[in-house]
């Protein structure tokens, strides 16, 4: 099924643009860094036969403009405000992957009477420690210096679990394709605001709506571990694993994916 609607919209100081499919209860589904909403069609298209799934491109990322400065999760979770309102979602669930779970967070202490139910996949609470944030400012200035490329491919391994490299080089080819509509501005703006972002590790106490978490077992960024700490600090949260993914499981294994997020949206 192809995209059934393609909006632009201005949100603060950037131009975003999101897809929509399908017809129904809404579902919100964010990207992670550095992709954007092409990340998510194949488990969209399973979730569009009962679902209206809403896609944003985040600031900064796909064909959404960056705006001035940092993208930090202030404004991330300014521009999903914006985005639900353009498209008439007054509230709904929302389901994201690494920094869009990182924006979840943000979004659930600003505007948490719009969430229904949380998917939180492949994510942690926990801001950057010391040598993380270097690490994402280092990386910040040296895509600004060398290009995107070197950086981009550095990534791979990072993001895609083992079996998916050996076993689906179109699965990495897509994933590089995805990375290359970001400009070396736009990533960069993207990690300082990452290395900004708060700690959530009191938020997730808050969250009393239905939390379903999801990694991938051979997730080395955020794994059973990271997984295993907010489904013990969220309140009758629920934890699942997917086999043969790593950070980027939906789109590794979007079969599985789409089944899990299709039997905890239909069980809200």
């Amino acid at each position: 099924m192809q995209p059934i609607a393609f909006q632009q919209i201005k949100s603060g100081d950037a131009e975003l643009v999101y897809y929509v499919l399908g017809e129904g209860a809404p579902v919100i589904l964010l990207h992670p860094f550095p992709a954007n909403r092409e990340f998510w069609l194949p488990v969209a298209n399973a979730l569009s036969t009962r679902y209206r799934v809403i896609l944003p491109d985040l600031r900064g990322h796909g064909d959404s403009g960056l705006g001035d400065g940092p993208a930090t999760m202030d404004k991330h979770a300014a521009d999903m405000a914006r985005v639900m309102d353009d498209a008439e979602v007054g509230r709904a669930p929302l389901i994201g992957v690494s920094i869009g779970g990182y924006v979840l967070f943000e979004f659930w202490r600003k505007h948490r009477g719009r969430v229904t139910a949380l998917g939180l996949c492949n994510t942690k609470a926990p801001a950057d420690p010391r040598e993380a944030r270097a690490a994402r400012l280092h990386a910040a200035n040296d895509v600004i210096e060398r290009g995107t490329e070197p950086f981009f491919e550095s990534m791979i391994p990072r993001l895609l679990g083992k079996s998916t490299r050996e076993l689906r080089p179109d699965l990495v080819d897509g994933v590089l394709r995805m990375m290359r509509k970001m400009s070396p501005e736009d990533v960069a703006q993207v990690q300082r605001g990452m290395a900004e972002r708060p700690d959530s590790m009191d938020t997730l106490k808050t969250i009393n709506v239905p939390t379903l978490l999801v990694t991938g077992e051979e997730d080395i960024l955020t794994g059973a571990n990271e997984a295993e700490l907010m489904r013990q600090h969220i309140p009758n949260s629920q934890l699942r694993v997917i086999p043969k993914a790593g950070h980027y499981s939906p789109w590794e294994q979007p079969e599985e994916a789409g089944k899990l997020l299709r039997q905890f949206l239909n069980g809200i």
